[in-house]
């Protein structure tokens, strides 16, 4: 396996990536308060130390009560979270990794336990019932003035990237959705309409950030609330979904799966990922991810089961067929923080999977 060629670097605008792995966004809710700290620090570190080329926080909620919940999830508000972020950065940056920050509004998906109201594009959820209340055009503006605001921060303070949380059911996601987004104004009705909002967002923050800081957009067909779910059934509207994000002004798409071999179109083609799709469509770098290097697919653990490892060739052979330009790596990375030297050395078969408990306990 030509493994070699994943140790390339790649420049996109002002970010040169040392190598194509990154470090998949991973929600650990601790930081108390919204403040991040050393342990954070240190735990990006050591990934970093691992080999990965590119960090992606945890989704650091928007400076909004209504955009994320517990407050243990970090924010970029605040001298002390700020201050917190800053050793973050430092710390990967000492190991020569370079790091990007998820921006994240959970919608109508935020847990409601602290009284705040969750709020999305209808006021529905993911099963199409009533939840939270839908937003104004007026505070659709004022959203969009926040991400713009707090991407322009992330910037200050030194992260190389920032990346806009477009899937899993949270709030881009739901206006991208027609389960979640019911509008009858110009945010809603047609794939086209629905991806204004989200449209609208990447280019304030293209404008806040300048012309030469890379943008990230994820995005999904999977939803946290209905693993079957998508926003489009073919080449054609993938096509028409991702078009006025591109125009907006993103750098790289990073569409998630939960099983990054797999065709994004069976009936279009029996082996082209969703990422490779995405890359066809619009000829940007692009971010693949899903059970990389594991043999069980994302949320599917029993109880006592223990997660074995799998071989990487598949994923070497999307690379070197033009599929994706960098893949992330979530599980994998917290069973073993130096998963991708192992494979850099030939090592990994000193990796023997995880135990679900124990790495999700490595989240906290």
């Amino acid at each position: 396996m030509a493994v070699e060629h994943l140790f390339r670097p790649l420049t996109i605008r002002s970010l040169t990536v040392p190598n194509r792995f990154a470090m998949a966004p991973m929600t650990r809710q601790a930081s108390p308060g919204g403040i991040p700290g050393p342990d954070v620090a240190e735990y990006y570190r050591r990934r970093a130390a691992g080999g990965v080329g590119l960090i992606i926080t945890e989704g650091i909620r928007l400076p909004d009560p209504a955009a994320g919940y517990p407050y243990s999830i970090p924010t970029l508000a605040g001298d002390e979270a700020l201050a917190g972020w800053r050793r973050v950065i430092d710390a990967v940056h000492a190991e020569g990794a370079t790091i990007a920050a998820q921006l994240w509004h959970q919608g109508i998906q935020r847990e409601d336990g602290d009284g705040v109201v969750p709020v999305g594009p209808s006021g529905v959820d993911g099963q199409g019932q009533p939840r939270g209340r839908a937003l104004s055009a007026e505070e659709l503006a004022e959203l969009v003035d926040l991400y713009a605001h707090t991407a322009a921060t992330a910037r200050e303070i030194g992260f190389d990237a920032v990346e806009l949380h477009g899937a899993h059911g949270y709030l881009l996601d739901q206006f991208l959705w027609e389960r979640t987004n019911q509008r009858t104004d110009g945010y809603g009705g047609s794939l086209t309409a629905r991806t204004r909002f989200p449209a609208e967002v990447i280019a304030a923050v293209r404008a806040a950030v300048g012309p030469d800081y890379p943008i990230i957009f994820r995005f999904s067909q999977w939803k946290g609330t209905d693993y079957t779910a998508t926003i489009a059934d073919g080449p054609d509207q993938l096509q028409q979904l991702l078009r006025p994000m591109v125009d907006a002004g993103v750098d790289v798409l990073h569409p998630s799966t939960r099983r990054h071999y797999l065709p994004g179109f069976p009936d279009h083609d029996p082996q082209l990922s969703l990422a490779g799709w995405t890359r066809r469509l619009t000829g940007l770098p692009v971010i693949a991810v899903g059970s990389v290097g594991l043999a069980t697919q994302f949320r599917s653990e029993r109880p006592g089961q223990v997660i074995e490892p799998a071989p990487v060739d598949r994923l070497v052979e999307q690379f070197d067929a033009g599929e994706f330009d960098i893949v992330a790596i979530g599980r994998a990375l917290l069973a073993d923080p130096g998963w991708v030297n192992r494979l850099r050395t030939g090592a990994l078969d000193g990796f023997t999977g995880y135990d679900p408990q124990t790495a999700l306990a490595r989240l906290a």
